[in-house]
């Protein structure tokens, strides 16, 4: 049996009417304000400041572009020995009920405005809604919050000189402070049961390591449901050398010739919400380091002059740096799943279980309760006096890679406009034939004795799930009616990532090609995406990146010499 498709929240579930978006952000928005607990204040509220309280022009070692995933930690971790900036374009998740509880999961998401909302929204030309964080903690303030470290694989391709004695110590750093072990209930308990039934075995238990097989894995929502981000990171900050600008908008990377003629960074103008103008300034061995992610690093590059050259002269952008490979080899891991309506009520649920299979593909769900709401205006039914409420389960699955890329151009000079981003879901047939895969096995975990319960029992006593947008095909073993599946209903994890990939825009060290004190530390440099899912080892990259280049300085070693 087949439900319309509007009970489906498009960003998350898919296929939902707006109409119904409306209600399920006002309801959501009531439920995490009425029962969001007081806690103490983050101590980054010490040293975080609107950036129009800043001065005109100031000298750092430092300057970081970005308070994300990645560059929360490279500031935290910098600022034991040296003068930090870190610019970051929104505000602050602290007070933000919808931003600290994982009720305010779907309500972040579709509480969006052009230039202030905490989730920035944006579509690709490949037509797939996707979202990008705007907000102290990046992305990690408005994600599900599964915590898995990153495969081998990943670190073999990423072309990245690793110390993995220091990469260990950096997830151990980072897990001390913001991941949780989940608790199971009803729908992920049954979904963790159907993956070991379809054959996504052994089981794994608890781990935050990327295996093959079931396991459950970390999460950066605490027991009481309570979000932990990158942002608490900040609190390992030394908060005398530790200044954080909020609704600061990097708009230039500042370019000039040293001593010996070379290119190097030397500082960032960024423009505050009053619209007034500011210098960031680095001094001695300090460095400009890029961790805006992978739509924000590669659009301030080509907005600064770094870039193809043709490209950026027929924007009239003064060209600093030929570099044609920037916001060129866009990644996006596509995902697709199915939802169904079970007959019992079930608990919110987001990620907390994966299937890690040997085909190339991760399988996770997810439960979201949503109020059922009766047509508007309807003359044949009545709206009830006491609120209905709709259960809605997720089974997905995300590829490994991808091997499918696209690019990144400009929009606008304006850097709040989101820029023009293709990622050319499954034009590598690979990619393709790895969804094929990952819906076969949620079609085989559809017929699991551990789904049962899930099934609705119909007049003549059969059982069926009651699904809530497009159904499996009924031959799954049909390739083109799989492949069309998958390319009619693709979406996104919002686990995007390149436009500065190490070897065409930076090297094995993260350091622009052609441009000294200048670095990039997020997940534009990846050529494919960490394990199931990236916010572990973007974490662990700040802080590895930060460690490396203390260590560096420490030694009397400065990058670039």
């Amino acid at each position: 049996m087949m439900l319309n498709p509007s009970c489906l929240l498009r960003p998350w579930l898919q296929f939902l009417s707006s109409s119904v978006i409306t209600i399920i952000f006002i309801f959501f928005t009531f439920l995490t304000i009425s029962t969001a607990q007081s806690h103490m204040a983050p101590n980054y509220l010490l040293f975080s400041v609107n950036a129009t309280e800043f001065p005109p022009e100031e000298y750092y070692d430092y300057v970081i572009v970005g308070g994300g995933t990645a560059g929360c930690p490279l500031a935290a971790t910098l600022s034991q020995n040296f003068t930090v900036l870190l610019i970051e374009r929104g505000g602050v998740p602290y007070g933000n009920p919808n931003l600290m509880n994982q009720e305010g999961f779907l309500p972040t998401l579709l509480q969006v405005d052009q230039f202030d909302s905490p989730a920035q929204s944006f579509t690709s030309e490949d037509g797939v809604p996707n979202a990008r964080g705007r907000v102290l903690g990046g992305s990690s303030v408005i994600n599900a919050g599964f915590y898995s470290r990153a495969d081998q694989e990943f670190y073999e391709k990423s072309g990245i000189n690793w110390d993995f004695r220091l990469v260990n110590m950096s997830y151990e750093w980072v897990e001390r402070a913001v991941v949780f072990r989940p608790e199971l209930r009803h729908w992920q308990s049954a979904f963790r049961d159907s993956l070991l039934e379809a054959g996504v075995g052994p089981y794994n238990g608890f781990t935050l390591d990327h295996v093959v097989g079931t396991k459950i894995g970390g999460s950066t929502f605490d027991g009481s449901g309570r979000r932990h981000s990158a942002a608490d990171l900040l609190s390992y900050g030394k908060a005398s050398n530790l200044r954080i600008a909020l609704h600061a908008n990097a708009e230039r990377i500042l370019v000039g010739n040293s001593d010996n003629e070379e290119l190097s960074a030397i500082g960032v103008i960024y423009r505050d919400e009053l619209g007034h103008y500011h210098q960031a300034l680095v001094k001695g061995k300090g460095q400009v380091i890029l961790s805006a992610g992978a739509i924000g690093t590669p659009q301030l590059m080509l907005l600064s002059g770094i870039g193809s050259r043709p490209y950026l002269s027929s924007w009239g952008i003064p060209v600093s740096l030929h570099l044609p490979y920037v916001g060129q080899f866009m990644y996006d891991n596509p995902r697709n799943g199915i939802s169904i309506v079970p007959p019992i009520p079930l608990e919110h649920s987001l990620i907390q279980v994966v299937g890690i299979t040997g085909l190339g593909t991760f399988i996770e769900a997810a439960s979201n309760i949503i109020p059922f709401v009766t047509p508007a205006h309807s003359i044949l039914l009545r709206a009830p006096s006491t609120p209905l409420y709709l259960t809605v389960a997720t089974m997905m699955e995300k590829i490994s890679g991808p091997l499918s890329s696209g690019s990144l151009m400009l929009a606008s000079t304006d850097v709040r406009v989101n820029p023009i981003v293709r990622f050319n879901y499954f034009s590598d047939p690979s990619d393709l034939e790895k969804c094929v895969n990952g819906m076969r096995i949620i079609g085989s975990m559809l017929s699991s004795r551990s789904l049962e319960d899930f099934r609705v029992r119909q007049w003549f006593g059969e059982r069926e799930f009651r699904f809530a947008g497009p159904a499996l095909p009924r031959d799954l073993s049909d390739d083109m009616l799989m492949g069309d599946y998958c390319r009619r209903t693709v979406s996104t994890l919002w686990h995007y990532h390149g436009g500065c990939l190490v070897g065409k825009v930076v090297d094995a060290d993260l350091q622009v090609l052609g441009i000294n004190a200048l670095r990039v530390v997020d997940g534009s440099v990846f050529t494919v995406s960490p394990g199931t899912n990236p916010q572990a080892t973007l974490m662990m990259l700040g802080r590895f990146m930060g460690l490396k280049l203390m260590g560096e300085r420490s030694r009397g070693k400065c990058y670039p010499c």
